[in-house]
This record gives C-alpha cells, structure tokens and sequence, in this order.
C-alpha cells in the first residue's frame, strides 16, 4: 500500500492547457481522504506552487524547482539546494551559440532578458510571470536553476556545449521537450523526494510517483511504483522500460488509475489512453 504520492505537474496532472480536470482534482481528494500523503514534484517555482496548492485547498508538501526545494504542508522549508555561484556566473556569463532564451530562478521568482509572451500560457492557472532583468546581474550566490527554452533540436546543440564547458559540476536535463535546464549536481525529484520521505518516516518503497519527461527519470525509478504518461518523452519510456504506461494527461490519465487504485485495486489495470 502506497502511503505517499508524488505528481508532476505539466504533462501528468495538468491538461494540454496546463488547467486541472474535475476528475483530477476529485482523485487528489480521494487519495487524500484514505490518508495517502501528497506531494506535488514539479519544475515549477515554489511560489507558484504555493497559489495553486492552496487554490486546490489540499494538504500538499512541495517538490518545486526540480528538486532544488522542498517544502512542508506550513509552508517551511526542509531542504535547499543552489547551483555553485561560479556555476551560475559561468552560465550566465557565457555567450552561448545558441537561439535559446535564457532564464534565471531564485527565491524571488523568474528572471528573464527576453519578452516571450507566449510562454505564459501555461502559468495562467496560478498568474505567476517571469520578472524583466539582466541575468548577468543577478546575484551568483542566489540562483536554483538556469533553463533554456527553444526547439528540441537547438536545444541538444546547447546540451553539448554546455556538458562541455561545465563537466561533472552541474546536472542538465530535459524538463520538457522545449525546455533544458542546470541544476545542482545531484539535485532533481528524486532525491528530493528521497529526503521528504525520509522526514516522514517512509522510504521510497512506501511511495508512488507519476512523470512524462526526464526529469522525472530519477523519481520515477526509485519509488515502490512509478508510472510513465501515455504522452510522455521517448526518452523516458526508452530509460525505464520496465515501468507501466498509464493514460494520457489529455484523458485526466492519472485520475483513472487513481480512481481505479481506490477503488478496484484487486483488478489488473487498463490504461485508457
């Protein structure tokens, strides 16, 4: 019996719209009125994550910034992991050969040295935006992650450069198939949720856990039961073949086998696609 779920947001919770289906929303509250504990593991930024946890009004701790953060139902901070401020000068700093657009996060929010309007389509749902600024004057000793945003392909040449210049001393992944970013050495949703588990007296057997792209890759394989998205990355599939494949996050893919968990658990489980 699982006793703590953990749940991406984009491309798992969230619809192609990056809103919450009713059905989602109702098995989030199932799931919490049987006494499993939640956990939202996201790329997001924590104070995004704090307007929709509360807008949801669920009891959720907090995985945010790709395992850079984690925090408790109250709001506290249990863990805190920044990228090395030569690290992030060094990435800042650098005039990459790239088409990408750089942005920069910290505990005051999302910074950015480009207007890109179009990106905000997936934070109405909380309203939270990206802050105009000079990335190169944001305090080094500050920074939680870095992240690109370009077209996949632009995005692998910028993933070679980068793994050049930076080596063994920061860990790049694919948030998302626009979206790569630099984080702390050894800092992602797995062991993030590694550490919260720990803090609840629980191990990582006691937990599940629900993804679509790499940078669940961790989370999802160490957890007693991971599941993959229908509409997840190739990648992922191809990295952990051995996980099942749910429903579609267009299908509210992750309320069905919640739904189906609760309720008929003794049944073998048909994803519905």
């Amino acid at each position: 019996m699982s006793r703590l779920a953990a749940f991406d947001m984009d491309g798992t919770l969230l619809l192609p719209n990056h809103q919450l289906g009713k059905e989602t929303i109702a098995a989030l509250r199932a799931l919490q009125e049987k006494q499993v504990i939640l956990a939202f593991a996201t790329g997001r930024h924590l104070l995004e994550m704090k307007i929709l946890a509360a807008e949801l009004e669920l009891d959720a701790w907090l995985i945010t910034g790709n395992g850079t953060r984690v925090n408790a139902v109250n709001g506290e901070r249990l863990f805190g992991n920044d990228l090395p401020p030569e690290i992030a000068r060094q990435v800042t700093d650098t005039q990459w050969d790239t088409t990408a657009t750089m942005h920069v996060f910290n505990d005051d929010g999302w910074f950015t040295g480009s207007e890109l309007p179009e990106i905000l389509q997936a934070h109405l749902i909380s309203g939270f935006t990206y802050q105009l600024a000079d990335v190169r004057q944001i305090p080094a000793d500050q920074v939680t992650k870095i992240c690109f945003i370009a077209e996949h392909e632009e995005l692998r040449r910028l993933e070679i450069q980068l793994s050049e210049a930076l080596g063994d001393r920061a860990h790049l992944c694919f948030s998302a198939w626009e979206c790569l970013e630099v984080l702390p050495v050894n800092c992602n949703k797995g062991t993030a949720l590694n550490f919260l588990s720990n803090h609840l007296g629980l191990t990582m057997a006691d937990c599940m856990a629900f993804g679509d792209a790499m940078n669940d890759r961790e989370m999802l394989a160490a957890v007693g039961r991971g599941f993959i998205m229908g509409n997840a990355m190739h990648q992922l599939k191809n990295a952990l073949p051995h996980l099942p494949v749910i429903g579609h996050c267009a299908t509210q893919g992750v309320s069905h086998y919640l739904n189906h968990w609760l309720t008929t658990p003794h049944l073998n489980y048909s994803p519905e696609f």
